[in-house]
């Protein structure tokens, strides 16, 4: 029975998929409190579906393909910036145009290239097929979005909560707004192998979102969600062996199920509180 139970832990590319998803864990959960916050979700949803044209343009030019997946995702952000700026567009409309238009740029790219490149492992991940060369970029991408994220939190916080008051006391907005868009598109490139475009936007969103109906302080959020993600990974590559389903989809729909029980004892906590007031 206990060998049965420790077997996931014995194969080479299970012990990778572990590593490579608690590594993820980190950037995408700390990102993914500043999203909620700021109201950026379909931002995030926009850079992971804009990085496909990049991948398959890396692809043709013979360059690693995470370069081309920050450069798409960076375009992405810029021109929605852009357009938000000189237009009487709503930035979510834009957002849901650029990311859209780019997703079926990167459709018609794919089908016309011949390639031996599935697209399943760009859209969905393969957390089951990631090598060494996968594990030390998601690690240097994540270790370098944390380190920034905690270094400049206070920043960011401010930056989330109040622009024109982090305007007012000298920060530069500017380069805070661009500088998390900038790591947005990194830690989706670091992503990118393990669970692929699509399901990227859910580490980005859900532990975010979890935290935030979990506590009303935000330097409570982080750890939150940080402890939610790497523990719903754990679980969801664990469960995905013996359910013989691929792990990302597994581990999404963790996370969900964790979102909704947090949603409903919020709800609960609300009207006990509503009741003794």
């Amino acid at each position: 029975m206990i060998e049965t139970l420790l077997q996931p832990f014995q194969f080479p590319f299970m012990q990778n998929a572990f590593f490579i998803m608690l590594m993820i864990s980190v950037p995408t959960s700390l990102l993914s409190c500043y999203l909620v916050l700021k109201g950026w979700s379909l931002m995030g949803d926009a850079i992971s579906h804009a990085v496909l044209p990049g991948v398959v343009a890396a692809y043709v030019l013979g360059i690693p393909l995470i370069i081309g997946a920050f450069c798409a995702g960076m375009f992405c952000a810029l021109a929605t910036g852009f357009l938000s700026e000189n237009s009487r567009v709503k930035q979510d409309t834009v957002m849901g145009i650029v990311f859209s238009g780019m997703f079926g740029f990167g459709i018609v790219m794919y089908t016309k290239i011949s390639t031996d490149m599935h697209l399943d492992h760009i859209l969905f991940g393969n957390m089951l097929g990631v090598g060494s060369e996968d594990l030390w970029t998601a690690g240097l991408i994540s270790l370098f979005v944390a380190v920034i994220i905690i270094a400049k939190q206070r920043d960011l916080m401010l930056h989330a909560f109040d622009p024109v008051q982090a305007q007012a006391v000298g920060l530069r907005v500017g380069w805070l707004h661009y500088g998390l868009l900038a790591l947005i598109s990194l830690t989706i490139v670091a992503t990118l192998s393990a669970v692929g475009i699509i399901l990227s936007i859910g580490l980005l969103i859900a532990p975010g979102a979890i935290a935030f109906l979990l506590t009303q302080q935000f330097s409570r959020m982080l750890p939150i969600a940080v402890g939610v993600t790497m523990i719903s990974g754990v679980i969801g590559v664990y469960a995905s062996f013996f359910l013989d389903s691929a792990p990302a989809p597994t581990i999404i729909l963790i996370l969900t199920a964790i979102f909704i029980a947090a949603f409903i004892r919020s709800g609960i906590v609300t009207r006990r509180a509503s009741a003794k007031g």
